[in-house]
């Protein structure tokens, strides 16, 4: 390899005139070329390949790194002047220009973050840990979500993205989990009950009382804790210790602290106390894993999750009412009732159990979770939430899942919001755009039109021939070779064992063949082209041979799904479902086929992605994605040409890596000058006519399955 010159100012400052398009604009690039020309051969080209790279992005922000280069390199190693640059370029990504500056601009900040890093502990990390171990704790399920700082509206629990306060990444994780621990036990021992009912939520009618409250009841928590969970609380303890996570309260707290940490004491208790205290306690700065108390997202989180629930489980008792009465609807209506049960005061116990006519009820998981929250937040079941909810109702959650539903998301703002967000390979940047792609699974609307009805009688003898020949592969038997019994023998195996005891070695007994039915086990998806060129005859002959394939398939048995893809811009990438893996083929199946239409363009990295989740959550020995198109990757937001194949390529390794074996069968003429880079040479059929969709797309599975 030819070792490397460094180049001269001119030549610096002429290739970041071209890689900055600076011809009629304002940018300078004679600076940042004379310092560039100060470095190394080595360095100026790993700094000009980072500029050429961020200016893929965006040209300013390209400008700014050239102009921040050598200062860079003076602050930060090389693997962190790259992870600068990729911060930058994803939140350009997610935030637009403005704040991607201020990433680049904050060059200081960003390499003190970074060494922070090194011996902090990262909530991307951390998060499935804490999740888990939140999973195991008893009451509502709560869910870990990064932010500013620790705190908890009831249903969350928001930690930083960093926790560096400590000498190391072990300390620190520690810190996680007591904080997110200490979080959950504030929603699960009454606190914000108390506060609810007294009407501390409503306003600070009483200013500091929450914020008092707020460390009075972190002492009540601490001694539950120390009950409930002494393993955690000796971490507590031990964190403690540390000025950076803790410091001793002045002595005023002393008595209160051991008065709150006993049994027996209640939110309520605590509540009363604060009152009596405020404006005497003061002077204490609280642990940092007790959060800080946020009263508006507490209230507004609350007072939803009190409305919702109630209409779920008075909608719950009204589904149990209609199958206990079965064929008598009209019959005397069922009472519904309640009863104490366990030690009152218990927290770890629902308290409460659900009578049917004075007899005990048991109630399905789901809804018990439901009573349980109830009970949370109210600290007792009121008894109108035992009148079962009537016909037509208002039922907040399915109103919820219908504002979801439809075509609607894509509308206005939301269209991110519930969607399955993927990745996107930019081959410039040479790194992901991270939750690029916002896809949603969406069901085709079916069409009775007996389309595949006719299509069956236009290729009847087609369709016995394949339905023959797929039968033929399920009862087919494969020539098992080096058995040690069997019908035959293996001559390759015999030759070789004898001249291995010619050698005065052992002599194998694996010498016989014998027949075996294997039984199969694939999985195939196939992906079928949505887009807006495929309408016409093409959309005509996907549909024909799916409906034959079908029918050839379901006399073999393999698991299969068939999915439609169509992309119009990032925002909005559609999987439409024509047939799940656990789904019969049936009339539903056959109609949902028949209602394939053309849609708008192909964008296949996001649906390559998602089938092959889809593949991987079957349990199959094989898996096969098979992808019917007509043409090469394209969209309308410059996902095309190079940009297009090449995020396309690389979803196709990702599969690869999954052992998902990919394949495409495609009817355009100039696929060959593109799908060798894409599949691979033989992972690919190219059609030359589109009548022959139809005959052959069963023929090739059947050659990829034997």
């Amino acid at each position: 390899m030819a070792a490397r010159h460094a180049l001269s100012a001119p030549r610096i400052e002429a290739l970041l005139d071209e890689l900055l398009e600076v011809e009629f604009t304002f940018r300078q690039t004679a600076d940042a070329a004379a310092r560039l020309a100060t470095l190394d051969a080595d360095t100026q080209h790993f700094m000009i390949d980072w500029i050429k790279r961020v200016a893929s992005t965006n040209l300013e922000l390209g400008y700014q790194v050239a102009c921040r280069a050598v200062a860079a390199l003076d602050a930060m190693p090389r693997q962190m002047i790259e992870e600068w640059a990729l911060r930058a370029m994803d939140v350009y990504d997610r935030k637009g220009l403005r704040p991607a500056l201020l990433v680049i601009e904050g060059l200081d900040a960003f390499a003190s973050e970074q060494r922070a890093r090194a011996r902090g502990a990262v909530l991307e990390r951390c998060e499935g840990v804490l999740q888990g171990v939140l999973h195991g704790l008893s009451g509502r399920a709560l869910k870990v979500e990064a932010a500013a700082r620790i705190y908890t509206d009831s249903e969350k629990i928001f930690l930083p993205q960093l926790l560096a306060q400590l000498p190391s990444e072990a300390e620190n994780f520690s810190l996680y989990k007591v904080s997110a621990v200490f979080q959950w036990a504030r929603t699960r021992f009454g606190g914000f009950s108390a506060l609810r009912r007294a009407g501390v939520l409503e306003g600070e009618a009483t200013p500091g009382l929450l914020a008092l409250f707020h460390r009075l009841e972190g002492l009540r928590l601490e001694g539950i804790l120390s009950r409930e969970l002494p393993g955690l609380y000796r971490e507590l303890t031990l964190l403690g210790r540390n000025p950076a996570v803790a410091v001793e309260p002045p002595s005023q707290w002393a008595p209160w602290r051991s008065r709150l940490m006993e049994a027996g004491v209640s939110a309520d208790d605590v509540l009363a106390l604060a009152r009596r205290q405020l404006g005497r306690l003061h002077g204490w700065r609280a642990p940092l894993y007790y959060g800080e108390p946020d009263r508006e997202a507490l209230r507004a989180c609350m007072e939803a999750r009190i409305e919702r629930e109630k209409g779920r489980f008075r909608v719950a008792l009204a589904e149990i009412q209609s199958e206990l009465r079965g064929d008598h609807p009209r019959g005397a209506p069922l009472r519904f009732g309640q009863r104490p049960v366990g030690e009152r005061g218990d927290p770890q116990e629902a308290q409460i159990e659900i009578l049917l006519d004075d007899q005990p009820l048991a109630l399905p998981p789901e809804v018990q979770r439901t009573l349980g929250s109830i009970i949370q937040d109210l600290d007792a079941l009121p008894q109108e939430y035992l009148s079962a909810a009537g016909a037509g109702e208002y039922d907040a959650e399915r109103e919820g899942e219908e504002r979801c539903a439809g075509e609607s998301v894509w509308s206005g703002t939301y269209h991110e919001e519930g969607a399955s967000l993927y990745p996107e390979w930019d081959y410039r940047r040479k790194h992901y755009r991270k939750e690029w792609c916002a896809m949603r699974e969406i069901d085709v609307e079916p069409v009775h039109d007996g389309f595949a009805e006719q299509t069956l009688v236009k290729y009847g003898g087609l369709v016995k021939h394949l339905r023959k020949s797929f039968e033929a592969l399920r009862d087919e038997e494969r020539l098992l070779r080096r058995q040690p019994h069997g019908d035959g023998v293996d001559i390759d195996a015999l030759v070789e064992a004898l001249a291995e005891m010619r050698l005065g070695r052992e002599m194998s007994d694996r010498l016989f063949t014998r027949m075996h039915r294997s039984e199969r086990n694939i999985a195939a998806a196939f992906m079928v082209d949505m887009s807006g060129s495929t309408k016409g005859w093409i959309n005509d002959a996907e549909r024909e041979a799916l409906v034959l394939l079908c029918e050839a398939l379901e006399s073999l048995g393999d698991r299969y799904a068939i999915y439609g893809f169509s992309s119009n811009t990032r925002k909005r990438c559609e999987l439409f479902r024509i047939k799940r893996f656990d789904e019969p083929y049936g009339a539903g199946v056959r109609a949902r086929i028949s209602g394939i239409r053309p849609r708008d363009y192909t964008r296949m990295g996001f649906a390559i992605r998602h089938l092959t989740r889809l593949l991987n959550e079957t349990d199959a020995r094989t898996r096969i994605l098979i992808t019917l198109s007509d043409g090469k990757p394209d969209d309308y937001d410059n996902y095309r040409g190079v940009y297009g194949i090449e995020d396309t390529r690389r979803a196709l390794i990702e599969a690869r890596r999954a052992r998902v074996h990919p394949y495409c069968i495609t009817i355009d003429e100039l696929a060959r000058d593109y799908l060798p880079h894409l599949y691979g040479p033989a992972a690919y059929t190219v059609l030359n006519e589109v009548s022959a969709l139809p005959l052959k797309v069963s023929d090739i599975y059947r050659r990829l399955t034997s």
